[in-house]
């Protein structure tokens, strides 16, 4: 496969790539962003890209994708809605439908979050955004589009968060949640159990267009060799 991701340097990136890396069906890996991944390998290429709400000057970059990961995503604390929903909302739409022009084929797998409100009527304002994000990504002319929904996500293999306030509590988190891990595995979440799912999602797709941490889980789980039949 040659994959796309969106947001390799963030947390959940650097677990998706590092796990598309790893993957011997993986061909090629373009990560796609303002900075590059601080990991170089054979399969990495780099496309460095700043004007995330259009692709026009890259659009031939896009062309025989097999799968996309978008994990660019941000708080919503101290964001009005018309900022966090160009963020949120159209900066995804605007990566997933210049991938749909050139690689109709292609799977889109999008990290969005616990709480995601798909009818779009909470009044959370961050809940009703990412709901509304994942509805009009499953209207577009993809082979398919999957929606992961994780909750507490326990960084792995040297994963960290770009923001200082996240860094500063995973710190707090990561002893607790460690501990805790054990007894509930499918509703903590690692970067690499969360990497190893969207991965298989693009190998083999999964029943239902979303899924919760219990899904991810069980799909993380899956091997490639019953993914491939």
């Amino acid at each position: 496969m040659k994959v796309m991701i969106w947001g390799a340097t963030g947390m959940v990136g650097q677990g998706v790539l590092r796990e598309c890396l790893l993957a011997d069906d993986v061909s090629a890996v373009i990560a796609v962003g303002r900075s590059a991944p601080r990991v170089e390998h054979a399969k990495l290429q780099t496309l460095i890209h700043t004007e995330l709400l259009r692709y026009d000057d890259i659009a031939h970059r896009l062309g025989g994708v097999d799968a996309a990961f978008f994990c660019l995503g941000v708080s919503s604390v101290g964001m009005d809605e018309p900022r966090y929903t160009t963020i949120t909302h159209d900066m995804t739409l605007a990566a997933a439908q210049a991938l749909a022009r050139v690689s109709p084929a292609a799977t889109f797998v999008y990290l969005s979050g616990a709480g995601a409100d798909g009818t779009e009527k909470s009044r959370t304002m961050w809940k009703r955004v990412r709901g509304g994000t994942e509805n009009a990504l499953q209207r577009l002319a993809l082979k398919a589009v999957y929606i992961v929904r994780p909750g507490i996500i326990l960084p792995q293999h040297g994963a960290r968060s770009k923001t200082a306030l996240y860094r500063l509590l995973y710190l707090l988190l990561v002893p607790v949640a460690t501990l805790l891990r054990p007894l509930f595995p499918r509703d903590i979440l690692t970067t690499e159990t969360l990497g190893r799912a969207m991965l298989n999602l693009a190998r083999r797709g999964f029943s239902r267009p979303v899924l919760e941490t219990g899904d991810i889980y069980t799909v993380s789980r899956l091997p490639v060799s019953i993914l491939k039949e």
